[in-house]
C-alpha cells in the first residue's frame, strides 16, 4: 500500500464520520423542531378550547382571576 492510498483512505474515513455526526445533530435538530411546534400547537389549541369554554376572552380572563383568587 502507498502512502498516498493510505492519506486517501484517512480522508474517506474522517469525511464519513464527520457525516455522520452532522446528520445525527441534523436529525436532533429536527426533532426539537417539531416538538416544540407541537406544544406551541396544543397550547394554542387549549386557549382557543378555553375562551370557546369560558363564552369569549373576556370571560376567561375574568374566570381566570376567579379562580386564582378564589372567589
Amino acid at each position: 500500500m502507498t502512502a498516498t492510498n493510505t492519506i486517501a483512505k484517512t480522508r474517506a474515513n474522517t469525511k464519513t464520520s464527520v457525516d455522520t455526526r452532522a446528520e445525527v445533530a441534523g436529525g436532533a435538530l429536527v426533532s426539537i423542531n417539531v416538538a416544540g411546534a407541537v406544544i406551541g400547537l396544543w397550547s394554542l389549541a387549549s386557549l382557543v378550547g378555553g375562551m370557546v369554554a369560558a363564552g369569549g376572552p373576556i370571560s376567561l380572563v375574568q374566570a381566570w382571576f376567579g379562580a386564582i383568587a378564589g372567589m
